[in-house]
């Protein structure tokens, strides 16, 4: 039977659907118009007029751009209800370190996360642990090229899920400063979060570091995967993503079946 609190949750996520949907023909209709401005440009270059422009072609602005979707760990952006949802009271301990244990049809993969250095993201997946959030969820993101991260978090599975609030961005300097390309490097085994490329958007989805990959420093890492657990993303890599393409669900399917947080 289908409690009043599922039945809440169901027509939530399908109000959200409705707003990504409309969203995203919102961002289609600004990409071609840039396109025809872009276009026009090229015109009157090519006639030799000496014009200088900047055309963004990022379509919907509290989203990432397209360019950056393809190699960052994105998420859409949160909705007014969404982002007005308060993140859970603070009850971890601060001082201790915690073990975030993911039991995946591929084999265990467990992470460790230090409370003082993410103390609202530790807290959050606890919260989120102890409601069996997490568990029958798929992971439903791998990337094999540009970045190496296999993306898990949505309980709905495509990448636009979330837990109806957003918490704060935590540890954005642990990996150094930024280079000339302005990225760090996030080694193999990292756990970070995924966010829509706006500050302070972090939600459930976090993402799995299988190969060194650079990124802008504005994803919180929080995790660190144990040796067992990385071997496990790293198979899952090497079977490669559906269809052969190098950005998509991943042919493995990976579930976590199971997920706790607990203090070490």
């Amino acid at each position: 039977m289908v409690t009043s609190d599922q039945r809440r949750r169901q027509l939530a996520r399908e109000k959200y659907a409705r707003q990504q949907q409309r969203r995203e023909e919102n961002r289609r209709k600004a990409k071609r118009r840039n396109t025809v401005i872009a276009a026009s440009l090229a015109v009157v270059l090519a006639a030799g007029g000496a014009v200088y422009a900047s055309v963004a072609l990022t379509g919907d602005s509290s989203k990432a751009s397209d360019a950056a979707a393809s190699d960052t760990p994105t998420t859409p952006a949160p909705t007014q209800s969404e982002s007005a949802s308060p993140e859970p009271k603070l009850t971890v301990d601060q001082k201790a370190t915690y073990a975030m244990a993911l039991k995946t049809n591929e084999g265990e993969i467990t992470v460790t996360m230090d409370a003082a250095k993410t103390p609202h993201t530790v807290n959050s997946f606890k919260h989120l642990a102890d409601k069996k959030y997490f568990d029958g969820t798929k992971c439903h993101r791998l990337t094999t090229q540009g970045i190496y991260v296999l993306q898990c978090g949505d309980p709905k599975g495509d990448g636009t899920g979330g837990p109806g609030y957003t918490i704060p961005d935590e540890n954005l300097g642990a990996l150094g400063k930024a280079g000339a390309d302005g990225a760090v490097t996030f080694p193999a085994g990292t756990v970070a979060m995924a966010n829509t490329g706006q500050p302070g958007t972090g939600g459930s989805q976090f993402f799995l570091v299988y190969k060194d990959t650079k990124l802008p420093p504005s994803y919180t890492p929080f995790g660190k995967i144990d040796a067992a657990g990385l071997k496990v993303v790293q198979d899952v890599a090497k079977a490669g993503v559906e269809g052969g393409a190098t950005d998509g669900a991943p042919k493995t399917h990976v579930t976590i079946e199971k997920a706790t947080v607990t203090e070490k």
